[in-house]
């Protein structure tokens, strides 16, 4: 019985991170690290404030991104929620690497915030392709080519038999 449980939990594919509460204080920041070294995961981040200011957001970046946000230089962000009581994060990280998922604060420079925050790694799905789409011009001509060869088809096989018929 022992050996079935141990292959089901290793066969588990959802790992949660950080299931916790957290003080930020007012105009300031707090992050948590997400180490991604082996394969692509799906990052999901829930949000809920307990107390204090009502527009904190979320934000995950890059660990360089980090750096250069505690040097004030312009850095960037992957995904990032609008400020407000709670706020969903769900982000598909296809790259390895160091992230970070950062908790912010600046919003409200007169408020700290007690927060709770779940952060949950998903491996199982993340490792398909990405899905894109053909913009609407595009859609239309790949329409409209296939629709012109069919009907050269069509009519070439038409006048094809046409001319056996009448022989």
């Amino acid at each position: 019985m022992i050996p079935v449980a141990l292959l089901l939990l290793a066969a588990t594919t959802h790992v949660v991170l950080v299931d916790e509460d957290f003080q930020i204080p007012a105009s300031e920041w707090r992050y948590v690290e997400l180490s991604l070294r082996q394969k692509a995961a799906i990052v999901t981040a829930d949000l809920q404030i307990q107390s204090g200011s009502h527009e904190l957001r979320l934000a995950l970046m890059r660990r360089e991104d980090l750096e250069r946000l505690r040097q004030d230089r312009p850095h960037g962000v992957l995904a990032a929620t609008d400020p407000g009581e709670s706020g969903r994060l769900r982000y598909t990280v296809r790259v390895a690497g160091d992230y970070v998922l950062l908790i912010d604060n600046r919003g409200s420079p007169a408020q700290p915030a007690k927060a709770h925050l779940r952060v949950a790694l998903d491996f199982g799905t993340a490792a398909g392709p990405a899905v894109w789409e053909l913009s609407e011009r595009r859609r239309i001509a790949v329409i409209a080519i296939s629709f012109a060869v069919f009907f050269g088809i069509v009519g070439y096989s038409a006048r094809r038999l046409l001319r056996g018929i009448q022989r």
